[in-house]
């Protein structure tokens, strides 16, 4: 069942310059119990994207629908959407320092934010489950440190009573804004480990937003890359890592220290994300692309199965036998790209759509005609030994 169900979502900004186009047309789901990745690069559109979901970008302009247990978010008035921020969705935003107030205790801030969604809990009550949750999150001397300001916690107690105080009402929905971005390499492994821990103790949904690959690994279960506003590529984790299509999603493989993709040395992705108020024309992706042909400068791709099941998509017009880490798929894509315009290029992806479903189709064959000779074997021994 659906928890959250965003449908064609679109925030701009009018500004001095022009229109900010942050987000385009993005759709995607959360199921109960799972974690959704969003990466990309800075810009991408990935704060934007889920801050307007509780309302948190105002001057934007909006259309679409984000379906939360049968409400469209989009259309709560600020007392209904009181009633949600905190309550059924919360948010670990990127830094927890100013993110906290500096002149009001930790433990005062966590339970004013309980007492104001549940007047009927007392003062003390809401003391009570302050120190419970600073336990919970693995915070040392509870009791004491309730009482501590912010400037007095290290950078990684912050978080976690960001966290706490996320998992105060038992959400049902949390977004974690890049929460381990400012944290050292043992500190951001406590904290993943805290929230996969919590989220099987409560069955909480997750969305991590990250610029690191090697987070989405550890957490979660579906990724969406986005680029310029929109998503490229949408797919299980498995597949992501394993089978990307889109060339930004493999670029960023690349960027990973001791990945399968890079080898020996890394490759950055060349030239920067795009201006969001004058976008190229064609895949937006496409000045930056080593696989870039003449389609990909007029036409802007869409989200399209890269498998079978329709769970992996990706917005790119190289031939969906292209994905892939080998050589073979490595190949492909250079022939296509090797094009001399929009039309040869067009026949490269289709001839290699067809040679690869040609092959697909032939080893199925011989996969069918091992096993009915397997079968005829056994049936000739069965025969000998009657």
């Amino acid at each position: 069942m659906t928890l959250l169900e965003v449908r064609d979502l679109n925030v701009s900004f009018q500004t001095a310059d022009g229109v900010v186009r942050a987000v385009r047309g993005v759709s995607f789901d959360v199921e109960p119990g799972r974690t959704l990745g969003v990466v990309g690069e800075s810009g991408s559109g990935k704060t934007v994207l889920t801050q307007t979901l509780l309302g948190l970008t105002p001057g934007s302009q909006v259309s679409g629908s984000a379906m939360f247990e049968g409400k469209n978010l989009l259309e709560l008035s600020d007392d209904e959407m009181r009633q949600v921020r905190g309550a059924q969705i919360s948010v670990i935003f990127q830094d927890p320092l100013t993110s906290l107030h500096p002149l009001y205790k930790i433990g005062w801030q966590i339970g004013e934010m309980i007492r104001a969604h549940d007047r009927s809990v007392s003062k003390k009550e809401a003391s009570i489950r302050t120190v419970e949750l600073l336990r919970r999150v693995g915070i040392p001397k509870p009791d004491t440190r309730v009482n501590d300001y912010p400037h007095q916690f290290s950078g990684g107690m912050r978080q976690r009573a960001m966290i706490a105080m996320a998992l105060a009402l038992e959400p049902k929905l949390i977004i974690a804004d890049e929460p381990t971005t400012a944290l050292d390499a043992t500190v951001q492994a406590q904290i993943l480990d805290l929230l996969i821990r919590l989220q099987q103790d409560s069955g909480t949904a997750l969305i991590m937003i990250t610029h690191d690959l090697g987070v989405i690994a550890d957490i979660a279960d579906d990724v969406m890359v986005m680029y310029a506003g929109r998503a490229a590529e949408k797919a299980p984790k498995r597949d992501v890592f394993y089978r990307p299509h889109h060339p930004y999603t493999k670029g960023l493989l690349e960027s990973i220290p001791s990945s399968s993709a890079s080898g020996e040395r890394l490759k950055p992705v060349p030239g920067q994300p795009p201006s969001l108020i004058n976008l190229p024309t064609g895949c937006k992706f496409h000045p930056r692309c080593s696989y870039v042909f003449g389609r990909c400068r007029a036409d802007e791709p869409v989200l399209r199965p890269v498998d079978d099941g329709g769970a992996h998509e990706s917005a790119c017009w190289l031939p969906v036998a292209s994905a892939g880490l080998s050589a073979e798929a490595e190949r492909l894509r250079e022939a296509v790209a090797s094009g001399a315009g929009p039309e040869s290029g067009e026949e490269a992806a289709t001839d290699a759509e067809a040679a690869a479903a040609a092959q697909t189709a032939n080893a199925d064959a011989a996969v069918d005609e091992g096993l009915a000779k397997e079968n005829d074997a056994t049936a000739d021994n069965q025969g000998s030994v009657a």
